[in-house]
Formats: structure tokens, C-alpha cells, sequence
């Protein structure tokens, strides 16, 4: 890769610089997360002729500790006149019998695909027989035919391919293969309302978790998930919500790793026009790893991976602070674009409270990560975030309301241009921001309406990865 472009990427002050980014160039969905032999194995689609989206190949990267990571080579490209040779989509990667298995999908027409690895994934061999999959389904007019996710079960592999039924709605096609190679197609998992979950569903996972079993999806926006019962190869939904509250997550991938833990990376997603990107050099980072888990009350819990703790650099703690709607600089010299933030709230009689990060000396730039009790919503101000006319300065978020008497616990990871924010391990909501000034850096407490009580504030600057 060329010197002069790693060298500019480097000094990009957007680029995160403890979220994982490949070396430079365009990347987008994780694919494929697997753990062989203890190690993690993260794919990803990814561009390596420019930072924007064309020229579709698996990225390769692994980590021994889920935090720091080693870039590896390419793993799959198309081949040319061969059923992938206008991109490698996205999909899944899974043990075979010992075997590494790749499954992914071709385009143009959208196929499915499988490869293989005899030296410990790091070289895949396209298998003579694809595509395994070569039409969808017979007498279903679909919207899209694309994403594997498989998985075993006691009578062979069952696999998930997203798609959508035109007229109807997003759907999960479910398929049935003894081998990964001759596949029977068994009717979709699920399907949607057109007016309630779009018209194609881009990346399906499913999975047990806890007594239920969670089938995500990506219609084109935010982050589906479906909780529910799985038996007899038929899928039940008795709840739904979003697995992100913001606009920049999309696409995740997830594994379960070996000590029983459902860890999940999303893509995320520049707030910047696309047209604009090539300029930059590189475009796109994967998320924190959440681990998804379930609350005893039976709602979803989110939560980052307990091994980000290993990034914590210099900390500071306050206690005990009332925070009144004419209150400024209650933490100081609190200041960071590469920190973690644990704050916990007493909400009181405050309309909205939370915290200001990102802020300039001057007030001109500025993002808020708020809450509002008696309206329950979550949200991430980004609309004075930056003076950058070509920024996509907005507000984002959802739904979120604390269960009765509790206090509010924002964790927040500020990296550079990225934001991620995880409530109570109830809620979570990524955002980017991209800041135009260097001392764009302060942090401050603010309640609006009332007043709000900081019960306690951990904050930790953050070391790089790489």
C-alpha cells in the first residue's frame, strides 16, 4: 500500500484510533467473526483501491485479546469471469468439521458461495462447485438474495439468507444442508411488514440467547432484532425494538465465543457525504464488541466487551455534584477525544441532563449526550458538532425508559470521531461527529428544566490499539 497515503491517513484527526479501521481505503460490514484456537478472526468488506464503496473483497484481521489487532492479507477477492467476479458480499465463516468455511455471497446475480482454509485461515481456496446456491427460492419474488448466517444444529447446518419479498416485506429465507454444499430450502424464518421493517433485510443473524432466541436484520437504517421461540425450524416473535438508537451502526456480525459470551460488531457508518470521502483516504470502522446477554426482567441487555478495560490510561474520578441548568464547568480541566466515561445520575427534576463532549473553548462546537426522563429519550445532539459545512451535523436517538427508582448510567466511549454510548446495558446509540477545531476536546455535566445530581463520574483517557 502506498507509504504517502498511510502516512496522510495517520494524521487524519477523525480517524479513531482504538476502534478497529483497516491500514486505509473503504471498509463496511463485519463478516464472518469466528474464534479458532482461542484467536478472533474478524473479516470485513473492504476496498483496496480506494475509500469508497466498489471492488468489494473480505479484509482480514485477528486478535488474541478481542482488543488489539493484527491486519492480515486479503482473504477473498473476486475472480474474474467467476460467479463472485463483481464483488465479494458479505456472510459468515464457520468450523466444518475442523475445516474453516467461508460463506459468502456473489453479485450480479446475487449467488451464494463457500470457501476453504488448510492453514489456519489465513489463505481461502473458492470452492469448484459454486455457487452452492445459484437462484433464490422458486415462485418468491424477491427483493434481495444476499448475507448468509449459519449455524449447526443436532441434523446438519441451517443457514439464514436476508432478503425481502416484494409487496410484503423484509425476510429471512431459512435453508437445511448435511453438508454446506447441497442445500434444501425450507421456507423463511420470518417476514415482515413493508410499512414497519422495510422491503429487504440486509445481514440476518439468529441465535440463542438466554431461554429465547434473537434473529437480528438491516432494512436499510437502523438495527431490527426479534426476540423470540425457536422449535421445529420455525421462529416465533413475541418482542422487537433496536439493537442501536442511532443512524452510523448497521450491518452487525456476531459470534459466540468460548467462554459463552454472544459478541457483536456493527459497521460504522461515515456522517459525511460519500462523494466527499475519497479525500480523506479512508472511510468507515467497526463498533466496540457489545456482548448481547438478557436481563432477568427478560429485556435485552447491551454492554461492551470486558476487555476494552485493558485500554484505560490516566483516570479521574467525581463525586457527589448538583447539576443546576445555570451550572458550566463542574469537571474542570476534564478534557479528551480518545476517552471512556462512566457516568451515573440521579435524574431529579431535570427535563434532560447528561453530558457535553467535543466542546470548543468558545461554545461554536459542541455535542450533547442527553437523557430525558419524563419523555424517555436517549439521544446524541450532534447538531453544533462541527463547522465543517460538509459534516451531517444532526440529533440522533430512541426510545429509552429506566425502570422505576433507578438511577441513569451513561457509559460513553469518545474515539476521535466516533461516539458510543451504552445506558444501563439497556440502550445503546453510536454517532459520528467530526469536529473542526483542535480544542474541540472539553467535557461538562448539564441539566435543563431542573435539577440534576452527579452521584459518581469515571473517566479514563484511552490508549491506541495499534
Amino acid at each position: 500500500m502506498d507509504q504517502s497515503l498511510l502516512e496522510r491517513v495517520s494524521r487524519d484527526p477523525h480517524r479513531p484510533i482504538y476502534h478497529f479501521v483497516p491500514p486505509a481505503n473503504w471498509m463496511n460490514d463485519p463478516n464472518g467473526p469466528i474464534q479458532v484456537d482461542g484467536v478472533y478472526h474478524m473479516f470485513y468488506q473492504y476496498n483496496p483501491f480506494g475509500a469508497n464503496h466498489a471492488n468489494m473483497h473480505w479484509g482480514h484481521a485477528r486478535s488474541r485479546d478481542l482488543v488489539h489487532w493484527e491486519h492480515l492479507p486479503i482473504a477473498l477477492a473476486p475472480t474474474p469471469d467467476g460467479p463472485d467476479k463483481d464483488g465479494i458480499y458479505s456472510g459468515c465463516c464457520v468450523m466444518n468439521q475442523g475445516t474453516p468455511t467461508i460463506i459468502y455471497t456473489g453479485v450480479h446475480p446475487q449467488v451464494q458461495c463457500i470457501a476453504t482454509s488448510d492453514d489456519g485461515l489465513l489463505t481461502w481456496r473458492k470452492h469448484p462447485a459454486n455457487p452452492v446456491i445459484a437462484t433464490p427460492p422458486e415462485g418468491i419474488a424477491v427483493t434481495g438474495f444476499r448475507d448468509p448466517f449459519a449455524w449447526r444444529e443436532e441434523d446438519g447446518w441451517y443457514m439464514v439468507v436476508g432478503s425481502g419479498i416484494e409487496n410484503v416485506g423484509g425476510a429471512a429465507l431459512l435453508y437445511r444442508s448435511p453438508d454446506l454444499m447441497s442445500w434444501e430450502y425450507l421456507g423463511p424464518l420470518c417476514t415482515g411488514k413493508l410499512a414497519e421493517s422495510g422491503h429487504m433485510w440486509e445481514c440476518p443473524n439468529f441465535f440463542p440467547l438466554g431461554e429465547a432466541h434473537l434473529l437480528a436484520v438491516s432494512p436499510y437504517g437502523k438495527v431490527i432484532y426479534f426476540l423470540g421461540d425457536y422449535a421445529d425450524h420455525a421462529f416465533e416473535p413475541s418482542t422487537s425494538g433496536l439493537l442501536d438508537l442511532g443512524e452510523s451502526w448497521y450491518a452487525p456480525n456476531s459470534l459466540l465465543d468460548d467462554r459463552g459470551r454472544r459478541l457483536m460488531w456493527g459497521w460504522l457508518k461515515e456522517m459525511r457525504p460519500r462523494e466527499v470521502q475519497p479525500e480523506h483516504g479512508w472511510a468507515g470502522a467497526h463498533s466496540l464488541p457489545r456482548e448481547l446477554y438478557m436481563h432477568d426482567d427478560g429485556a435485552l441487555g447491551i454492554k461492551p466487551a470486558q476487555e476494552l478495560e485493558t485500554l484505560r490510561g490516566a483516570y479521574t474520578r467525581y463525586d457527589a455534584l448538583a447539576i443546576k441548568p445555570s451550572g458550566q464547568g463542574l469537571l474542570g480541566d476534564l478534557r479528551g477525544d480518545a476517552l471512556e466515561l462512566v457516568a451515573t445520575f440521579d435524574p431529579g427534576t431535570a427535563e434532560s441532563l447528561g453530558l457535553l463532549v467535543r466542546q470548543s473553548r468558545d461554545g461554536t462546537e459542541w455535542t450533547a449526550i442527553s437523557y430525558a426522563p419524563r419523555t424517555g429519550r436517549l439521544a446524541v445532539d450532534g447538531s453544533h458538532a462541527s463547522l465543517d459545512p460538509q459534516a451531517t451535523n444532526k440529533e440522533v436517538g430512541g426510545e429509552f425508559w429506566l425502570n422505576p427508582d433507578d438511577l441513569l448510567t451513561l457509559h460513553i466511549y469518545l474515539d476521535r470521531s466516533v461516539i458510543e454510548v451504552f445506558a444501563n446495558e439497556r440502550a445503546a446509540i453510536a454517532h459520528r461527529v467530526y469536529p473542526t477545531r483542535a480544542d474541540s476536546q472539553g467535557v461538562d455535566l448539564f441539566a435543563t428544566g431542573g435539577t440534576a445530581r452527579l452521584i459518581s463520574l469515571h473517566a479514563w483517557e484511552m490508549s491506541s490499539i495499534w
